[in-house]
């Protein structure tokens, strides 16, 4: 195929060019502004737009299809010539399900807990030396790119519920059908996308409504809205409400603890995931692994990076970041480290960077969400309001809706810098929440410099 992206240095978008450049297709892409990793992944395959910004002149007759990335807009001047050209446009959705239409599709969904659950799988199936395809949200140790599509028989999917492109303002997992999904849990995101609550609620049921017959749904037991969506479904599946495994902690490890008693030592850590662990137990069931393979083989997982991952570690001290940055993640997040560490002090960081969560009416849902810390700092950047368009927020703001005794808010980061190098750090932990980066923070020079 003769392929053009537009908007091709998203996370998805770039790593979807070297998949399809990787097959051998004839690909070319555009964008106003390209930044690392995807600068120099693109440019090591030669994939690198020779200058940013868009040009009409680059759609040409002879394409068979564009994929249009969300970060374009509807007036580009590139999609109103493919539009005029009568060129087929997909969204990376779109154009992700029409490769898999004959493939067994998996698709890993919620509000939370998704980069990691997909990871899980991709991990175990890879290690069982099963043939499958991907998609996933982050860069995972020992995959190239975050897709690949071959002629493999199953596909692992992460299902994203945000729109789909400028002109598909579909959430991302209506494309999918998926034969086999998991959904993690259901708490509210994206409030400048989906307004209510009931609206973002009602996009799940919509999509377990596209499942073929037969599929198989498998969601998280204790949500307050997934049992009656699985109950209201109007697809003839199978559905299976699930809890995490049980697990015990010893030394400062996580133990897991299977029904006939045997114990299973893991890398990771947290109530949410041994949930999600469970979630992917299914998930690779279905996909033809046995238990005695999913025990062995989830042995070696180390996580998803940029979630919980160590940046350092002394005899009494630990430094985490961590992608959680919605009201539920932080709260799973902090507890789970709390819980991992409890004779520890715990410093929980979270940066303020969503169009959710620098929204002053969306802010009361992080009431309680670091109650568990023992010290709680929140950063947000003025400079991100800005250039989100958003209406400014004040620390008074902030302060009122987390309600934690020990809070303080900072919108500099030197100001947060040097409240953390006031600390004493020994029998004391940090955690910093993000789906940014505290304002370009190095989180390994910051952690050299505290302990």
């Amino acid at each position: 195929m003769k392929v053009h992206l537009i908007a091709t240095g998203g996370a998805v978008m770039h790593n979807l060019s070297i998949a399809l450049h990787l097959l051998g297709n004839d690909v070319t892409g555009s964008d106003d502004e390209i930044y690392n990793p995807a600068r120099d992944r693109l440019a090591k395959h030669g994939l690198l737009p020779t200058k940013m910004g868009w040009d009409a002149d680059r759609i040409t007759e002879d394409l068979d299809c564009i994929i249009l990335g969300m970060h374009a807009r509807i007036n580009n001047p590139e999609l109103k010539k493919a539009q005029e050209l009568k060129i087929p446009i997909y969204s990376f959705p779109e154009f992700i399900y029409e490769q898999s239409k004959k493939k067994k599709r998996i698709v890993v969904a919620g509000s939370h807990g998704k980069t990691t659950t997909t990871s899980m799988i991709m991990h175990v199936l890879k290690v069982c030396k099963k043939a499958f395809d991907y998609l996933v949200g982050a860069q995972l140790e020992g995959f190239e790119t975050m897709v690949q599509i071959t002629d493999a028989p199953v596909i692992v999917l992460e299902g994203d519920e945000y729109l789909s492109s400028p002109i598909d303002r579909r959430p991302k997992i209506l494309h999918y059908q998926p034969h086999v999904t998991i959904i993690t849990g259901i708490a509210w995101d994206h409030i400048n996308v989906f307004p209510t609550f009931e609206g973002y609620v009602g996009e799940f049921q919509k999509y377990v409504d596209t499942m073929p017959a037969g599929g198989e749904l498998y969601y998280y037991g204790n949500d307050a809205h997934l049992p009656k969506i699985a109950k209201n479904t109007t697809a003839k599946i199978k559905s299976v409400g699930y809890q995490g495994f049980a697990f015990e902690i010893k030394n400062g490890k996580t133990i897991l603890i299977k029904e006939n008693g045997e114990r299973v030592p893991l890398q990771i850590f947290g109530q949410h995931n041994l949930e999600n662990l469970k979630a992917a137990y299914y998930a690779c069931k279905a996909a033809g692994v046995t238990e005695a393979q999913f025990f062995k083989a989830i042995q070696t997982f180390k996580g998803a990076a940029k979630r919980l991952q160590l940046i350092k570690k002394t005899k009494s001290s630990e430094a985490y970041r961590d992608f959680a940055h919605a009201p539920s993640k932080v709260k799973a997040t902090v507890e789970a480290f709390k819980n991992q560490y409890p004779k520890r002090k715990l410093v929980a960081c979270v940066e303020l960077h969503t169009f959710s969560s620098l929204n002053k009416a969306f802010l009361p849902q992080y009431n309680g969400a670091v109650e568990a810390a023992d010290f709680a700092y929140i950063f947000f950047s003025e400079h991100t309001l800005k250039m989100k368009k958003l209406p400014p927020i004040t620390k008074a703001d902030i302060q009122a809706n987390f309600g934690h005794k020990r809070l303080k808010v900072f919108n500099h980061r030197g100001e947060l810098h040097r409240a953390l190098k006031n600390h004493k750090w020994a029998n004391k932990n940090l955690l910093m929440m993000s789906s940014g980066t505290f304002d370009k923070t190095s989180f390994e020079e910051l952690a050299d410099e505290l302990f």
